[in-house]
């Protein structure tokens, strides 16, 4: 397996991942017989050959060093036997990983993702493999767990291993521009500073300015919001407090919370003990309205009579509660396709501009 935390999924099949580097194993076809050795970095840490150290040697990008050694066959003679003779030099080993999951001169995509309970991220990575597999590609999804700091060793772990990287990451443009190795990489949901990134992000303002101009229709002048913290989404926060001065409303009422139905429960209660007035409250997703839902009810609260409640993703299970959850839809199928569809210019060697996936209110009862 590769070293990698959380989760590797390949072609769909979920496997656990430890922590750790993994024993090594011959080069495929006799090219490397020996046992690849770890260089020894600063302050005397061990150091993985990888893929940007053949590719520095032989003078060739990343990705003519990955057909290279996957004999791709897109490659003429004479650089394959430079690359080659670079990995032979520097001991470069391949992977496990490399050499028992993925398809011998199938490209390889690394996804990671920050949490595969949430149901947001599932509905993503399923179309991120419906257009890998579309194009004969395979995916390996690795998962931060809803911690960050896990992010540069997630990336820095799949860099040698792939040929791209998808990544829905919120580490800052420099530590994961150290971390790739220069791996081309798509980021989702953001406007990486990086032009080296492709990136498919999220046209939030529309979807969030129409939230709010439904809860004004319908009568609300008191409108709070459960807000993840800045490092998660602040585009969604900023589009609120837009939103609510365009009607002249005040937006005083907003509690950040966990990301999950816990932390959407207690901060809503948190929220209504602070602002007792307030008859609409907008969620920053739904898992978060799925929490405050059940507070609400807990209250003794009528949804929507004595609080309308909106949330932010379209999640499914929205539907099936009563009365359904009105929310601000995003096709997150179709931001898997897109970021494939970045990952392919990429690898073709252009560097497309960034893609913006539209939002739209989606009315349902609960609003």
């Amino acid at each position: 397996m590769a070293p990698v935390n959380g989760h590797v999924t390949v072609n769909g099949s979920l496997h656990p991942v430890l922590p750790g580097r993994q024993p090594g194993s011959d080069y495929d076809a006799g090219i490397v017989k020996d046992k690849a050795e770890d260089e020894t970095g600063a302050g005397g840490a061990a150091r993985r050959v990888t893929l940007r150290d053949v590719a520095k040697l032989a003078g060739v990008s990343h990705q003519t060093v990955s057909r290279a050694i996957n004999d791709k066959g897109e490659i003429d003679p004479e650089t394959r036997r430079r690359v080659l003779e670079a990995a032979k030099e520097l001991r470069y080993r391949p992977s496990r990983f490399a050499r028992g999951l993925v398809r011998p001169g199938a490209v390889t995509v690394g996804l990671i993702v920050p949490d595969v309970v949430n149901p947001f991220f599932p509905e993503l990575i399923a179309g991120v493999i419906d257009a890998a597999q579309a194009r004969g590609w395979q995916i390996v999804v690795a998962s931060s767990q809803d911690d960050t700091s896990r992010e540069p060793d997630l990336l820095r772990g799949l860099a040698g291993q792939v040929d791209a990287m998808i990544g829905y990451l919120f580490q800052t443009d420099d530590v994961i521009t150290a971390a790739i190795e220069g791996v081309p990489l798509v980021v989702m949901n953001r406007r990486p500073a990086e032009t080296i990134f492709a990136a498919v992000d999220l046209d939030v303002a529309p979807g969030v300015h129409a939230a709010v101009d439904h809860l004004v229709a319908q009568g609300h002048r008191r409108i709070g919001m459960l807000d993840c913290p800045p490092a998660c989404d602040p585009a969604r926060r900023s589009g609120f407090l837009a939103a609510m001065a365009a009607h002249d409303l005040p937006a005083d009422a907003i509690v950040d919370v966990e990301q999950s139905m816990t932390g959407g429960e207690t901060g809503l209660e948190t929220l209504h003990a602070a602002h007792p007035g307030l008859t609409a409250v907008f969620a920053f997703n739904d898992l978060i309205a799925l929490g405050a839902y059940r507070a609400i009810r807990r209250l003794g609260l009528d949804i929507p009579a004595d609080l309308a409640l909106v949330g932010f993703d379209g999640l499914t299970v929205g539907e099936i509660l009563d009365p359904p959850l009105t929310t601000v839809h995003i096709d997150k199928r179709r931001m898997g396709e897109l970021a494939v569809a970045q990952a392919q210019h990429l690898l073709d060697g252009t560097q497309p501009g960034p893609v913006f996936l539209e939002t739209r209110l989606l009315v349902r009862g609960s609003a």
